[in-house]
């Protein structure tokens, strides 16, 4: 079965199960969505525009409740640091928090 890669901003178990959760680069992060349909789970639209932006695609916004099937990858951005609340924030601003790109795949 194949799944489409969900999009998370934060890296959440959102079923029972065990998970593995790997961090990869910008460019593996580019590889790994390129051609793949996206299920997006980000619900701010600064930070879709932002993970956009560094994907090289477009992020719909959707305030979805997720649930991760068994052997479905999802793609986690993660900002290094805890943002105040209210502000939005540009791609530069984000670059100077830093962020990292993980894979969250739930493996049972």
């Amino acid at each position: 079965m194949s799944f489409s890669i969900a999009l998370l901003n934060s890296a959440i178990c959102t079923a029972e199960g065990t998970y593995t959760y790997t961090p990869i680069s910008l460019d593996t992060a580019r590889a790994l969505v390129r051609g793949r349909n996206l299920d997006s789970a980000i619900g701010h639209e600064s930070t879709a525009q932002v993970v956009g932006q560094l994907l090289d695609r477009p992020v719909p916004v959707n305030r979805q409740v997720f649930r991760q099937e068994k052997n479905q990858i999802a793609l986690v951005f993660k900002l290094n640091g805890r943002l105040p609340e209210a502000k939005v924030f540009t791609q530069e601003e984000i670059e100077a928090i830093g962020y990292a790109f993980h894979v969250l795949e739930r493996v049972e």
